[in-house]
């Protein structure tokens, strides 16, 4: 298992990517709404998005859930 903090927001809110390092399978928790630093961890990781994971409502957290998941057409 491997993991990357991607900081989203002008707050600099956590966002997780977790992936397996053999099927390079993984999941986003806490997708802020700034999906390009999001977007470009995935893309330099290697990593196919399979799931999105929210762990609570607030929207520095959640904000970017149904939006990224409609893009990268993954479940919630």
């Amino acid at each position: 298992m491997r993991y990357r903090i991607v900081p989203v927001t002008k707050f600099r809110q956590n966002c997780s990517l977790l992936w397996c390092s053999v099927t390079m399978e993984g999941v986003i928790v806490d997708p802020g709404p700034d999906f390009d630093p999001i977007e470009a961890a995935i893309a330099e990781e290697g990593v196919e998005i399979i799931k999105i994971l929210v762990t609570h409502g607030h929207a520095d957290h959640s904000g970017g859930a149904e939006e990224l998941s409609e893009r990268l057409s993954v479940p919630i």
